[in-house]
């Protein structure tokens, strides 16, 4: 069997697309060089930026952008592509009409696989950036699947957003730790028993959060390299 190559389209941010890569690395299963996946990734900064574009509502359309970005993965031999950023899937539409490839969708992706593995649970929290919540891509998502997705109180929802710029900025992730630990227990008194990490920048932060939580950026590991090795049992063996 010939694996799969997959395209990344990322720098959103740079530092994010490093993490799922590394992701990618240590959950494969390998003896050797010739045992990981190939990946063939635009970790490309000059985007133009979501905040600008859906929160202030003034900016560059990201979407021809990451179009093109898809199109030269594309052409360069990719046979799949991933998106490395949850904001970033707005554009999800043109991405996948740019080229003739699939492009996995990692909101699909993520809801179909807390349906599954908590299927008990009528709410699950949310732990992203503002411009997910405007967008209502996990909303329409989850309601589809009868789930109701919690966030933060706006106070905590504003700490949050100030934690995801830290990490963009590289800020010590020590001095961001607490306000984020905040976030999380704001979430345990809304009743929440497991929140959905949907931002890579917070994938990015280690550490044991006070709240249970399925983290977006290890799920599209896991996809990329079932999809890539044709492994049907890895996703669901290792979540």
């Amino acid at each position: 069997m010939t694996e799969k190559i997959v395209g990344i389209i990322g720098g959103m941010g740079p530092e994010a697309t490093v993490d799922l890569m590394q992701r990618i690395i240590d959950l494969t299963p390998a003896l050797d060089d010739m045992d990981h996946i190939r990946c063939v990734v635009d970790n490309n900064p000059k985007v133009p930026s979501r905040i600008k574009a859906i929160i202030e509502g003034d900016g560059e359309d990201p979407g021809p952008c990451m179009a093109d970005m898809a199109k030269r993965l594309e052409a360069f031999g990719a046979d799949f592509l991933v998106i490395a950023c949850n904001t970033a899937h707005y554009y999800y539409d043109a991405v996948q009409q740019a080229v003739r490839i699939p492009v996995i969708n990692l909101i699909d992706l993520v809801a179909g696989h807390i349906k599954e593995i908590f299927p008990e649970q009528d709410k699950i929290g949310i732990l992203a950036s503002p411009a997910v919540a405007m967008t209502k891509l996990y909303t329409r998502r989850f309601e589809s699947l009868g789930i109701k997705d919690i966030w933060p109180d706006p106070e905590y929802q504003d700490r949050l957003f100030t934690v995801i710029k830290g990490v963009k900025k590289k800020e010590d992730i020590a001095l961001l730790w607490p306000a984020y630990k905040s976030v999380c227990e704001n979430l345990l008194h809304k009743g929440v028993q497991t929140a959905v990490i949907a931002c890579t920048e917070l994938s990015i932060i280690n550490g044991t959060l006070p709240i249970k939580t399925v983290d977006a950026a290890d799920i599209l590991a896991k996809e990329i390299i079932r999809k890539a090795k044709d492994s049907k049992d890895l996703l669901s063996k290792t979540l």
